[in-house]
């Protein structure tokens, strides 16, 4: 009985019959002390391995500069795009500033501005003009230029 339980817990095996009729294989788990190996260098081996690479270095350079220069040349594009629409912009702002500008600047507009605040137009004689030279105007002379007389002291 001992022996029909160590086969299995699913019966006897009298009336079972196995896949497998070999021998079992039994498997040993065996440490391996490999501390005392020295790898050694294969010159040709080492010599493929840095072909590989430049090879690579050399096919994947160019492949980046045409992509960096294309992504660039896409983020410049975008870049002149918003230029132009904020060129657009400023242009349409001024061309709004300077309508604005000469309908503040209109004489009737000021005129009827000052008329409702209660200003009246200058009398004859009430504009003195500073820009015109001392001979032209007939008003009073504030200040002349001419020569200087020195006195001297005793």
């Amino acid at each position: 009985m001992a022996a029909a339980a160590a086969v299995g817990s699913h019966g006897p095996a009298v009336g079972r019959r196995s896949f497998w009729t070999g021998t079992p294989e039994i498997y040993f788990a065996k440490a391996i002390d490999n501390s005392r190996l020295v790898k050694m260098d294969d010159p040709q081996r080492g010599r493929e391995r840095r072909q590989f690479c430049a090879a690579l270095v050399f096919f994947f350079l160019p492949v980046f500069g045409y992509t960096w220069q294309h992504f660039r040349a896409i983020e410049y594009g975008y870049q002149i795009e918003a230029a132009k629409r904020e060129l657009s912009g400023l242009t349409e702002m001024n061309r709004a500033l300077r309508l604005e500008d000469a309908s503040l600047r209109n004489p009737e507009r000021i005129d009827a501005l000052a008329r409702r605040i209660g200003l009246m137009p200058p009398e004859p004689g009430q504009v003195i003009r500073m820009d015109a030279s001392a001979s032209d105007s007939q008003g009073p002379i504030m200040a002349d230029a001419g020569s200087v007389t020195v006195i001297a002291g005793q």
